[in-house]
């Protein structure tokens, strides 16, 4: 027999040990998982095909189940009704309150529901979405309509009784009924537009705790001017309707479209201020333009329509108005130490159009487009309260600064050549013919051409420094006007101006130039900086 070594002998009880080991291990894991009482509770994780689509539905069971309030036991949802997609829709099915506007006609003894009391200073979170407007009342009655629908009766006894202390009177706007004494906001959006796409534009509303005239402000008529919107800001924020006589309305940014761009113009390309008072089957500017003056500005009875410089130009505070109107003589005299030009105004201006439906306006121009001057608001927020003294609408005086001149008539100045313009005066600095205004230099060949004055005057507006073309309007002069040219001022009262109003303001206005605003910028660049 073959005797083993001990080296194998130990090798073969290796190999005997090895599997029993291996044995041991496994029963004493299976032990231990049975043992473990957890693990018979946990779920199973459902096997999923991990590439298919799942439904939004199949994530939110769970947590239904967990909040302990059965579905059954809240009130039931009411049936979305079935309708035809493809089907066009009434304008009045958009609104519940429009909807039950149309089931009874409209007088003018029907109440309009009362706006709210705000405190206009607080911030909101969101503006209100005004109901759509029917055609019907695309254009609302002025107070003066309706005090002459008043019936004799009532003029009869109104004399027959002892003389009283006058009451202030609800303004009655946008199709709502804003008491005396009372801030509020409303929202105007034009009548005729897309649905959805035109966002309504906030109009603020104080009427005083005494009767007295409704003064309108607007703001950023053209889209990228920034001062007047601010002015207005301060202003309607500071009223206090318990101490104010009449009402003021203010409009912060009319051309909303505009703004949203930085442009001066609307989405078109048209210039909203050169389609006043509007056509309601013209372009979209031209309806944009009537529903504004027809819904507002036809309730005022005297409006400052705020503007700054335009394309890179600048304006010293100041006032534009027809000075052959007594009632806009009045208007200016109101505004401090404000300078003061004669324009009546070019076609399709809102100030114009305003003029001429006897509702005297002015343009307050202050600073330039796209940026916020500090000073040129302060000016325009001073002049504007300054104003409401003078129109009886608040008690508190403040006389600031001496009255500034005149201007009867004004001209541009205009650059020969294109280059870049550096300017060598200020703006309401006094200048003599033959003075240096500006240089213009090429910036290729290095050639510099001088601006010099034509004209004893005042700089007015000026370019900004910039690159210009030949024939850019670069500084604004005016010249001051002998006061036998200037008409005797004549008060603002509200019922005057009521009455021009509605004999001036036709049902249907002759539609302005509809021209976009690239094929009528040689006109504009004429009047250059007008509005």
């Amino acid at each position: 027999m073959f005797l083993s070594s001990p080296l194998s002998r130990r090798a073969t009880n290796l190999a005997l040990l090895v599997p029993a080991a291996l044995l041991l291990s496994a029963q004493s894991l299976a032990l231990t998982e049975a043992e473990d009482p957890q693990d018979e509770s946990a779920p199973q994780a459902e096997i999923l095909q991990l590439d298919q689509p799942v439904e939004k539905e199949d994530q939110s069971p769970p947590a239904e189940a967990e909040a302990g309030t059965p579905e059954t036991d809240k009130e039931p949802l009411p049936q979305a009704e079935n309708l035809q997609l493809d089907q066009p829709v009434e304008k009045e099915e958009q609104s519940p309150t429009t909807e039950a506007e149309a089931g009874t006609p409209e007088t003018d003894k029907e109440p309009l529901p009362q706006a709210e009391n705000l405190q206009l200073d607080q911030p909101i979170e969101e503006l209100e979405e005004p109901a759509p407007a029917s055609p019907d009342t695309a254009q609302p009655e002025s107070p003066a309509i309706q005090e002459e629908a008043a019936t004799p009766e009532s003029e009869e006894r109104q004399t027959d009784a002892a003389p009283a202390e006058e009451q202030a009177r609800p303004l009655r706007l946008l199709g709502a009924e804003v008491a005396p004494a009372t801030s509020t906001r409303l929202a105007w959006s034009p009548s005729q537009h897309f649905e959805g796409v035109y966002s309504s534009t906030a109009v603020l509303v104080v009427n005083g705790a005494k009767p007295g005239p409704t003064l309108c402000l607007t703001a950023a008529v053209h889209g990228d001017e920034l001062n007047g919107i601010e002015t207005v800001r301060r202003v309607m924020y500071n009223l206090d309707a318990d101490k104010l006589s009449g009402a003021v309305i203010g409009v912060p940014i009319v051309n909303l479209q505009g703004f949203h761009r930085g442009s001066r113009y609307l989405t078109d390309r048209r210039d909203l201020n050169r389609h006043f008072p509007g056509d309601p089957h013209g372009s979209s500017a031209s309806r944009i333009a009537y529903s504004f003056f027809h819904e507002i500005i036809s309730h005022c009875n005297a409006v400052v329509d705020l503007h700054t410089g335009s394309f890179y130009r600048t304006n010293l505070p100041q006032l534009r108005g027809d000075l052959s109107n007594p009632k806009i003589v009045k208007m200016t005299k109101g505004f401090g130490s404000t300078v003061v030009l004669h324009s009546d105004g070019a076609k399709g201006t809102l100030r114009r159009a305003a003029v001429e439906a006897g509702i005297p306006t002015v343009t307050l121009e202050a600073g330039a487009p796209m940026v916020l001057d500090e000073l040129s608001v302060s000016h325009s927020v001073k002049g504007i309260r300054t104003l409401l003294n003078q129109l009886g609408m608040l008690a508190k005086f403040r006389l600031w600064g001496d009255p500034e001149p005149v201007y009867y008539n004004s001209t541009w100045q205009r650059a020969t050549n294109g280059g870049i313009i550096f300017s060598e005066v200020e703006l309401g600095e006094f200048v003599r013919k033959g003075d240096l205004l500006g240089t213009v230099t090429n910036p290729i060949t290095n050639v510099r051409t001088e601006i010099r004055s034509e004209h004893n005057g005042r700089i007015l507006g000026m370019a900004l420094n910039q690159v210009v073309q030949p024939g850019f309007a670069a500084y604004h002069i005016g010249i001051q006007a002998p006061q036998e040219q200037i008409s005797p001022p004549e008060e603002v009262t509200a019922e005057s101006e009521q009455a021009d109003a509605e004999a001036a303001v036709p049902a249907e206005e002759e539609p302005a130039t509809d021209e976009p605003a690239d094929k009528v910028q040689e006109a504009e660049t004429l009047e250059s900086d007008e509005d």
